[in-house]
């Protein structure tokens, strides 16, 4: 099994009393993301090692039990041995650590004790050699710890157990370049949430088909940082995006075609950026419905639309329409999806030229031609696909 330990001791540069991972970062304090990436690494077990307990690392506490890890805080290794599987693999992470999902799983790769390293003279980094630092990333075994549990308990937990690591002969594995930029020790409050803004950006998944990326991720992930910096809540966003949605469904019932798209596709954009805001602070429910409002209110204008034809023609256009887009929404799942594919989200922009020109029919007709081939060559793709 695959064990966390982060490191909760020191506090931060420019906020007396306030430990520096607890800190806010993305959404998130430093810890929880730290958690996070451990989690997405494969750990079942997260165990913190504080000098005190406060309000912060409480609240972090339990947020980060909700991801269904047991969470334990200790303050010595002796505390910590107890509460390890002996034959679990801890991943350390350094007080105060920022890095990538990337590089954890590049160190949680390795099999024996391993450290990640750095060749740069960077007082941020802890030495471990005459021109090698430790990067804050070590991958051990619980007999490390116990190494460290006989000695002191006045000596430092995280740099007596890096010295013990790293005269074990423990593997180094040099910190990638491309790496460096989003990797290093940071405990100031200001330039933590700007690094932590742009990482956890980074993070959302970018969606392959070009409405769910551009007409809706790409804006809504401009928008995040701002937004995660006041502290916008995601219930907001998701109030606005199911006002905004119902008003262009009415407006699209009472014949304002033109009206009723341009208010559906900013529903889908509010709705996105809700999305991503309770995916970022853990609020698992609410993420889980976000993530289908898109396509519902793609779904609900083709059939408004179809209804505001005033014609059964236009009522099975649509019906066939948003039939064939949940088809390729389901097919989407299986296979690697092109960036030209059709999804519900790109119903109400492939439609709005049409209703520019009042030709309702004809936007439903091009949504409905433009799902079918999609699904056709979708279909294609599962049966080529090995």
């Amino acid at each position: 099994m695959l064990a966390g330990l982060i490191f909760a001791t020191e506090d931060a540069d420019d906020r007396a009393g306030t430990l520096g991972e607890t800190l806010p970062f993305g959404g998130l304090t430093l810890i929880e993301f730290q958690a996070r990436l451990l989690i997405a690494a494969g750990a079942t077990q997260i165990i913190l090692a504080v000098a005190r307990m406060t309000p912060g690392l409480l609240g972090a506490i339990s947020r980060i039990g909700r991801r269904g890890v047991s969470v334990d805080a200790v303050r010595t290794a002796v505390e910590a041995v107890e509460q390890l599987h002996p034959l679990a693999r801890v991943l350390v992470v350094a007080d105060g650590l920022v890095t990538t999902g990337d590089t954890v799983a590049l160190l949680a790769a390795e099999r024996g004790d391993a450290l990640l390293v750095t060749g740069d003279a960077d007082p941020q980094f802890e030495r471990i050699g005459v021109s090698t630092n430790w990067a804050g990333l070590a991958l051990i075994d619980v007999a490390r710890i116990k190494d460290v549990a006989v000695m002191p308990r006045d000596y430092d937990f995280q740099s007596t157990l890096l010295r013990i690591v790293a005269q074990a002969g423990a593997k180094q594995i040099r910190l990638p370049k491309a790496a460096e930029a989003a990797h290093g020790i940071e405990r100031d409050s200001q330039a933590l949430a700007r690094w932590g803004n742009a990482i956890v950006v980074t993070l959302m998944a970018q969606p392959d088909r070009w409405a769910d990326r551009y007409a809706a991720a790409l804006p809504a992930g401009l928008a995040l940082p701002p937004l995660l910096a006041r502290g916008a809540p995601s219930w907001a966003f998701s109030l606005g995006a199911g006002v905004v949605g119902l008003a262009g469904i009415g407006a699209i019932l009472s014949a304002w075609l033109t009206v009723g798209l341009v208010l559906i596709i900013l529903g889908v954009l509010l709705a996105t950026t809700a999305h991503m805001l309770a995916w970022l602070r853990d609020e698992a429910l609410p993420a889980r419905i976000l993530a289908v409002v898109g396509p519902v209110l793609g779904a609900g204008s083709v059939m408004a639309v179809g209804d505001a034809t005033h014609s059964a023609l236009g009522w099975a256009l649509a019906v066939a329409a948003v039939v064939a887009g949940v088809l390729v929404e389901r097919v989407a799942l299986a296979a690697w999806p092109r960036r030209w594919w059709s999804s519900l989200t790109a119903a109400p922009i492939v439609m709005l030229p049409f209703a520019i020109v009042s030709a309702p029919l004809a936007a439903l007709g091009c949504v409905g031609l433009y799902a079918a081939a999609t699904l056709a060559v979708a279909i294609e793709t599962l049966v080529e696909k090995p």
